[in-house]
């Protein structure tokens, strides 16, 4: 499963501030990894303290001592600010991108889901270049459930939860071709140019990645939405 090139600099990007964070505050990390009862509960404990992925956390707990430096915080500095210059758009301009309260849940039959599935079908056109029909939205639906069902298909709903009630901003679908898996994320109007597109497609990876084992994930929609 790759990343395009905006991802990655944004991975690389967290993985450098985590680091940097790391070195300014390594009395309160060195505190929390000693505190701690097990790697993994190390992990989890500096991964809120930097407010990180665990992935990156993980990252933290392998410095040697030999980087705990002046001169290794200058670099990630630097770093970082080289980063910054070849972004299109900055974490804080897209404050969405980063996954912080951020979510993907299986769509469902529900109204609401059905919905969402109808807005997002109001932007699709037939071959004759005429918006798909309410026939045609449904008969799409019922397919796509039928595949899920048959699991050579995985929906899901991108929620925003950070404002405690769940938010629904988009959908992605992932469809199994062979030993592929095709994604299209779609981010509703109202939620585009926030982030939304690349919070789903870094969580899509994770889910689809347990939904089918051992394919190749490609992406047939823009995600840095």
């Amino acid at each position: 499963m790759t990343a395009g090139p905006q991802d990655q600099i944004l991975n690389r990007r967290e993985l450098a501030s985590a680091l940097l964070a790391a070195l300014e505050k390594r009395h309160e990390v060195l505190d929390a990894i000693v505190d701690s009862d097990d790697h993994e509960a190390a992990v989890a404990a500096v991964s809120g303290l930097l407010a990180t992925s665990p992935a990156n956390a993980a990252v933290v707990l392998a410095l040697q001592l030999g980087r705990l430096t002046r001169l290794e915080r200058d670099r990630l500095s630097d770093e970082i600010a080289n980063l910054d210059a070849t972004l299109k758009w900055l974490p804080e301009q897209r404050p969405a991108a980063t996954g912080e309260g951020f979510r993907l849940r299986p769509f469902s039959t529900s109204d609401a889901d059905t919905a969402l599935f109808a807005k997002r079908s109001a932007e699709q056109f037939d071959e004759s270049g005429e918006p798909w029909s309410a026939d045609r939205v449904e008969a799409e639906r019922a397919e796509g459930l039928r595949r899920v069902d048959d699991e050579s298909a995985a929906w899901f709903v991108c929620e925003d939860v950070s404002g405690g009630e769940p938010v629904s901003v988009g959908l992605v679908f992932g469809e199994l071709t062979g030993h592929e898996v095709n994604i299209a994320v779609w981010v509703a109007p109202e939620s585009r140019k926030k982030g939304y597109g690349l919070a789903a497609l870094k969580e899509s990876r994770t889910e689809l990645a347990a939904y089918f084992p051992g394919t190749t994930v490609v992406v047939r929609a823009p995600a840095g939405r």
